[in-house]
């Protein structure tokens, strides 16, 4: 392994100024939701994305819950300026578990201030609202968040998986740079409302799953197949006849990946980043030889 520095091309992200590499890496699957974790790995699958330039890092307090935040806090120790980093509130949590939503302005303030923490940093560069609460007024969400912006402790705004009129309500307060939600060549109900409404804004999109949870490369498998711990479990995608269809569906992507001697990951990113220059993805692994397919 080569310890030589590398980098990406950046993009823009919005129109606040934010920019980034023009492949992030998702990190929860290194904390939760995708298997037994393994930290030696994790750390391992960071430190070679450093090298390669792949440093827009997307985490949440909710990972883990905490641990994932702790996790690039403690790996970025140091050389915090190496990386830009994402990470959301939105969730409350009892005993290490989440058990509903709370976007309140005192909690935001809480849940930045235990984010900021973990992280080992006295900025957050992107926060997101990680689902909408419909509690709590959005325009009260974004002013919250406006406020940390003046007081330094956040540099950009995102919502994660909003729509339409959430998105315009928030943007009229706080600016936005991004919104995260999924979209590939699997998934694109984004197409119809979403994505032109980013264009009209200003404001750029952060797919995860970008590779359609494993359907676009071919690497997807039964739901009872995964182990108890994986998400996948009990996704109804992965069950039945729906799997049986999603991998129907798919195969034409791996059969054009093969016939043009790639891989099906670099086949499903090529398009994505070729939708539109403020669009970044994030595809998330815990492995270096995934991070590599993917760069």
């Amino acid at each position: 392994m080569s310890a030589t520095k590398e980098s990406l091309p950046e993009r823009s992200l919005g129109s606040q100024g934010l920019r980034v590499p023009a492949i992030g890496l998702g990190c929860m699957g290194m904390s939760q939701s995708y298997g037994s974790a393994d930290a030696k790995e994790s750390v391992a699958t960071l430190e070679r994305a450093l090298e390669l330039g792949c440093v827009f890092w997307d985490t949440a307090e909710v990972y883990g819950p905490f641990a994932n935040e702790t996790l690039l806090g403690q790996f970025l120790k140091g050389r915090r300026e190496q990386a830009v980093l994402a990470t959301k509130f939105g969730f409350k949590t009892e005993d290490g578990k989440t058990v509903g939503l709370d976007s309140r302005p005192e909690h935001i303030r809480v849940a930045v201030t235990g984010s900021l923490k973990r992280l080992g940093t006295d900025y957050i560069d992107l926060l997101y609202q990680h689902r909408v609460d419909l509690a709590v007024p959005i325009e009260d969400v974004a002013g919250t968040v406006a406020d940390l912006i003046r007081e330094g402790r956040v540099r950009y705004f995102g919502l994660s998986e909003a729509g339409a009129k959430t998105i315009r309500r928030a943007h009229t307060v706080c600016p936005l740079s991004a919104l995260q939600s999924e979209y590939s060549l699997w998934e694109r109900n984004l197409e119809e409302e979403i994505l032109p409404l980013l264009h009209e804004l200003g404001i750029g999109l952060v797919p995860f799953a970008p590779l359609g949870r494993g359907f676009l490369t071919g690497t997807a498998q039964r739901a009872e197949d995964y182990p108890p711990d994986d998400f996948r479990r009990g996704d109804p995608r992965f069950a039945g006849e729906h799997y049986e269809a999603n991998l129907r569906a798919t195969a034409v992507i791996r059969e054009m990946a093969r016939e043009r001697g790639i891989s099906p990951a670099t086949l499903a990113l090529a398009w994505i980043l070729h939708q539109n220059p403020q669009i970044v993805p994030i595809p998330g692994t815990k492995r270096r030889r995934y991070l590599e397919e993917n760069v």
